[in-house]
């Protein structure tokens, strides 16, 4: 079963249930009288995320999903196969053990659960979950850096389980 995070625009927003909200603030008249705002509420997992900023409604469904993944993929384990390589996605954004994609880009996301689930699998031991993905360690440390709330969660399940934290640059 493939991660919630990973999951095409389409085949995600069934999952979800959309509301659209008005929202004061900066923006003009626009703003206050249209429903510009989106809120998705993923309703397998109750995760919700909302979006206001823009204002145009299609702009701010885009931004909201694009947070509710990240949340996806913060809360959300799936099992995984230690047998099993990492996803195509993956393998396509490695080389020579690194891992390129920017925090703002649609793959980071699914790229993150994905990280995350094989730490979760190998008792959020770095070394051993960098193994399984074929990075280094210090690029694994540095893709989950690129989202504060990943460290940090990361950071607390090794401490909940007497590792050493890992070390904020």
């Amino acid at each position: 079963m493939p991660h919630p995070a990973s999951l095409a625009d389409d085949h995600l927003l069934r999952d979800c249930e959309m509301k659209f909200l008005r929202r004061s603030g900066p923006g003009g008249q626009h703003r206050n009288k249209v429903e510009t705002a989106v809120r998705l509420r993923h309703l397998p997992t109750g995760i919700e995320a909302e979006a206001n900023e823009r204002r145009r409604q299609s702009e701010n469904r885009g931004e909201a999903l694009r947070r509710l993944r990240i949340k996806l993929a913060l809360a959300v384990r799936t099992d995984v196969d230690e047998a099993v390589p990492p996803s195509e996605l993956w393998q396509s954004r490695c080389r020579n053990r690194r891992i390129a994609v920017r925090v703002d880009h649609a793959d980071f996301p699914a790229l993150l659960a994905e990280a995350l689930d094989r730490l979760a699998d190998s008792g959020y031991d770095l070394p051993a979950a960098a193994e399984t993905l074929e990075v280094s360690g210090s690029q694994l440390s540095r893709l989950l850096r690129k989202e504060p709330a990943a460290f940090r969660l990361v950071n607390d399940e090794r401490e909940r389980r007497g590792l050493r934290r890992l070390r904020e640059r």
